[in-house]
């Protein structure tokens, strides 16, 4: 026999095999066939592993949303990997609002106040930046890609076997059928006892090539509980992650707090609320320790008994600034950390604020910032 004849019969038995499970299958949708149905403990491995991949699938891709929002890049980073190569470098959002914040405060001035806070601002959020590609890079590695490699690996592997698991159920079941109506077509002399037989037999070839086949997907789908277990220290590295990330984050972000002083009362100040009181820098402990309380509950509560005492008398004392203080306007008296001025208050002045004076200058200051002397 020659390789072409050999061919042909091969193509020739595959189309019949292909039509005979097309019409057994046929048949058992207009409930024509009868089904051989899987044991019970096998359904649920199929329904464990349909269900695990199918969550695996939200997860995964939700994470990658949270890791990278922009869908472009994440776009632009999957043909990459596609085509084994290293994506571009560029900087993320905080890298660039840094180096935003950054070139501001050199055209402004670096001795200037505002320009002072957006430099070391900036150099926060590039720091941030950088803890954000290492978040990603480590939960790429520890999470992303062991979800990654299951779908596109053992669950292909398991989708591949339960296909053919379910030809085998359908030749099966073409070959009982086929059985059963050689049993008719011998009870009525049509065909002889030999075909009964040759039928009987391809039953029981298809019968163990099934059983074959259900006991390798039995196999395969036990292995969805290691996947499970695996899954589970994956997740665990990425919260550590996750932890690491965002208590980096707060370290940064109490260092800047700490460098700016009285960043955020100035702040208030340069947008006209003078008429408020200012609020000088508070530590995230204390923040934390007094959330539910208001500014002016704050401010209100560091209004000592001297300060009391000077308001109703009509002397003056000489006080220490604790912070930095940029005027708002051309009534009040800008502050440097440090310096000592004299103070004293006037009829009718608001009870945050009193008169400070330094050489020939004066002006209202918030008495939040001030420290009286004996």
């Amino acid at each position: 026999m020659s390789i072409m004849d050999f061919n042909v019969k091969k193509l020739a038995a595959d189309a019949g095999t292909f039509l005979s499970r097309a019409v057994q299958f046929t048949e058992e949708k207009f409930g024509q066939a009868e089904k051989t149905e899987l044991d019970a403990h096998l359904e649920n491995l199929l329904s464990k592993a349909e269900c695990t991949k199918l969550w695996t699938e939200k997860i995964l891709k939700q994470t990658e949303v949270l890791l990278q929002p922009n869908p472009n890049a994440r776009i632009e980073e999957f043909v990459y990997e596609k085509l084994d190569r290293k994506a571009p470098s560029r900087m993320n959002n905080p890298e660039l609002l840094g180096q935003y914040m950054i070139d501001a405060g050199n055209e402004f001035g670096p001795g200037t106040a505002y320009g002072n806070a957006l430099i070391k601002c900036g150099e926060t959020q590039k720091r941030i930046g950088t803890a954000d590609r290492e978040l990603i890079q480590t939960s790429a590695i520890n999470f992303l890609t062991p979800l990654r490699n299951f779908i596109e690996g053992d669950y292909k592997t398991i989708a591949k076997e339960r296909k053919l698991l379910q030809n085998k159920r359908l030749d099966l079941d073409a070959a009982k059928t086929r059985l059963k109506k050689a049993k008719v077509a011998e009870a009525r002399a049509v065909i002889w006892a030999e075909e009964v037989t040759k039928s009987e037999q391809e039953v029981r070839i298809t019968q163990s090539e099934f059983d074959r086949q259900a006991e390798i997907t039995r196999l395969l789908l036990e292995g969805i509980s290691s996947t499970h277990a695996h899954h589970l220290r994956c997740l665990n590295d990425f919260v550590e992650a996750q932890m690491t990330y965002y208590a980096q984050c707060y370290q940064y972000m109490l260092d800047l707090q700490k460098q700016l002083g009285s960043f955020p009362s100035t702040f208030l100040s340069n947008n006209n609320q003078s008429s408020s009181t200012p609020v000088p820098s508070v530590s995230a402990p204390s923040v934390l320790a007094s959330a539910s309380a208001s500014l002016p509950s704050v401010s209100n509560s560091v209004v000592t008994s001297g300060f009391s005492e000077l308001k109703s008398s009509s002397g003056n004392r000489k006080a220490r600034v604790l912070y930095d203080y940029d005027a708002a306007n051309s009534s009040e008296l800008s502050l440097l950390a440090d310096e000592v001025i004299t103070v004293y208050s006037i009829p009718g002045m608001d009870s945050d604020w009193l008169m400070g004076e330094r050489g020939n200058q004066k002006g209202k200051v918030p008495i939040t910032y001030l420290e009286l002397l004996n």
